[in-house]
């Protein structure tokens, strides 16, 4: 069924019989090209003027990009570096098409300097009008890391790698935008430091994102406070072991490189274990508190007092904290604040660039990305494109024979920053919106080599989400336990593998769904949708196993809705088939599920498989349906 925006293909006229008189046909006029003029911006003028660096440290000496790296100055440039002398005449000579910003990726990176709020070097802060609170941050940043005794002076050594450093900036803001805070880091170079010399363990978990939103619909819709704050400096907590000598040079402005440098005694910013450091300094206090280690995730932690539950989500230095008593939550936090500091948000609003709107009247809570959906779109100058029904073309095939088929296409797509754009998507897809995974999965399988058509599909996508940026993920709105669907596509696209999908929902919203390539070939729909339940039922396990703490072993199976019913009998029956006897014995995990009550499959009509987003592209009737069925409403 074609979509209501895709312009329909032109027949021709029919011919009529007889003789026709002969008519002149002219010869093809040459395509018109834009006649606007490219001018790049001063940072960029700048870096062709040799005045700078890309990375922002004055002291290095100046770097001659090759090649393949001028291509991400300038389209146009083909001087011998980008130190040389450049003219604006040359620029005014460009003859290249400026017609579409998104598609050449010099102006995707000028667009996303010019755009960002946060200064990307020491110089572009120290250039803008806003300096005097940038280096009334960066001395705040240098007050903390002495105060907390971050390292010492020590003479240079001649035998040991000295670590570089640089400073990041960012705004930080408030859940309507407006500035929060200026915000300087000091950052090691960490990519300096040499593997069994300077760091060794570098593994730090976090809190999946499955796991927050897990909490977060528990939370909502018991009406339980849900609090954040953030620790202050938390890398800066972590102690480094006496193996583990790391000598780092002076900080820019504070500092030459001399006779002296910093022995560092704590792990600092970029540090390649500096992660895996303050994870065990966090676990190390939290279990002085009482807490103890989800089996689920080593990100989340938890903690009984009596009667009471207290459940607490790491992200770095991002933490949310919810329960059954505000009070005991209260008490947490400041027995944290005494041991490291920390700044206490209050209610949940903001977290991880996701909007938090937490209604306890209704008891429903809702999860937006509108401010990141609009920074993405800013960037690749799509905010003014037309928005779309769907994310994907239904029935579109999108094959690896459409990579570039000659030089000058090669030399085009050299220059889309397709790469960018797909990553940009990924975290929407990931965070609160799972109707584009289908989407981002499929166009992922591209990223070595995109054609044409690749990329408009991609720029598709953002016009897709330019239509529901300001929808949300809500939970609430439904009162219902963990229930799942799984489902799977068959073998449509060239590789012959069967897409894998499935969504999990906890009171009407979802909370953890997939869409994944098969890694084997199977030969039935029927065997395709076995392979599917298998992997939705580890999910499942994991999320039951998740939820444990919080009510204890749960005394109903859960219920996961399929709508193959030969993967159901199949999954129910431990019978032999014939057609079915070279299954993999490590697919035939859902029988030992289901036999243990921790799953109970059930058939769905394929009209209501809310999971069938997941696996194919559909037309916008569908979409609109099951976006409704995951909990992503209109604001």
């Amino acid at each position: 069924m074609p979509e209501e925006e895709e312009p329909p293909t032109p027949t021709p006229a029919p011919r009529r019989k007889g003789k026709a008189k002969a008519k002149s046909v002219l010869p093809p006029q040459p395509t018109r090209k834009s006649t606007r003029t490219s001018k790049p911006s001063y940072y960029v003028t700048r870096l062709f003027r040799g005045e700078g660096t890309t990375t922002g440290q004055e002291e290095e000496p100046a770097h001659t990009p090759s090649a393949a790296e001028r291509q991400w100055y300038h389209p146009d440039w083909t001087g011998p570096s980008a130190s040389s002398a450049f003219s604006a005449a040359d620029f005014a000579n460009s003859e290249i098409d400026y017609s579409f910003v998104a598609e050449t990726a010099e102006l995707i990176q000028i667009t996303a300097n010019e755009l960002g709020d946060d200064p990307k070097t020491l110089t572009e802060a120290r250039s803008r009008p806003d300096w005097p609170k940038w280096q009334e941050a960066m001395d705040r940043e240098m007050k903390t890391l002495e105060d907390a005794g971050t390292w010492t002076d020590v003479p240079r050594p001649t035998d040991k790698n000295v670590v570089s450093s640089k400073w990041v900036f960012h705004i930080k803001r408030k859940a309507d935008g407006t500035v929060k805070k200026y915000k300087a880091r000091l950052v090691a170079r960490g990519f300096t430091q040499r593997f069994g010399i300077d760091y060794f363990d570098t593994y730090s978990p976090v809190a999946r994102l499955a796991s927050i939103r897990t909490i977060l619909a528990i939370a909502a819709c018991n009406d339980w406070e849900i609090d954040t704050f953030n620790f202050n400096g938390a890398y800066l907590n972590g102690e480094l072991n006496d193996n583990e000598q790391i000598y780092m040079e002076p900080p820019p402005r504070y500092g030459n490189q001399g006779e002296f440098v910093k022995f560092l005694l704590k792990s600092l910013y970029g540090l390649k274990q500096a992660g895996r450091k303050w994870y065990d300094t966090l676990v190390r206090t939290l279990a002085d508190l009482g807490f103890h280690v989800s089996d689920a995730d080593p990100g989340v932690f938890y903690a009984h007092d009596r009667d009471d539950i207290t459940m607490l989500a790491s992200h770095v230095d991002d933490c949310v904290i919810t329960g059954t008593s505000k009070e005991l939550i209260t008490d947490y936090k400041q027995r944290l604040d005494a041991i490291f500091s920390l700044t206490d948000l209050g209610g949940i609003h903001w977290l991880l660039g996701i909007k938090i709107m937490h209604d306890r009247q209704a008891c429903t809570i809702s999860l937006s990305q509108t401010t990141y959906i609009e920074t993405i779109l800013d960037r690749f100058s799509l905010s003014d494109a037309k928005p779309y029904a769907t994310p994907i073309v239904p029935g579109a095939n999108y094959t690896r024979s459409q990579a570039p088929a000659d030089p000058a296409e090669a030399d085009y797509m050299q220059k889309i920053p397709y790469r960018e754009a797909v990553g940009s998507l990924m975290y929407a897809a990931v965070a609160t919106h799972p109707d584009i995974t289908f989407a981002i999965s499929t166009l992922s399988q591209f990223l070595d080599n995109p054609g044409c058509i690749h990329w408009e599909a991609v720029k598709r996508v953002f016009r897709y989400l330019a239509g529901t940026k300001t929808h949300t993920l809500t939970y609430g709105n439904e009162r219902h336990n963990l229930t799942g669907f799984t489902n799977a596509d068959g073998s449509s696209q060239e590789h012959h593998h069967a897409i894998s999908g499935y969504a999990f929902f906890i009171n009407g919203g979802a909370v953890s769904w997939a869409s994944k390539k098969q890694e084997l070939i199977t030969l039935s729909t029927a065997e395709a949708e076995y392979v599917a339940a298998t992997h939705a039922a580890k999910e499942c396990i994991w999320l039951r196993r998740l939820m444990e703490p919080l009510f204890g072993p749960a005394p109903t199976p859960t219920t996961l809705y399929c709508d193959n019913q030969a993967a159901l009998h199949l999954a129910a029956e431990d019978n032999y088939h014939a057609h079915t006897k070279h299954i993999n014995i490590r697919y035939h995990f859902i029988r030992r599920t289901i036999a243990d009550k921790q799953i109970t499959m059930v058939y769905c009509p394929t009209e209501e498989m809310t999971a069938d987003i997941l696996t194919k592209a559909l037309p916008k009737y569908k979409t609109a349906i099951h976006l409704q069925n995951l909990g992503i409403v209109q604001a």
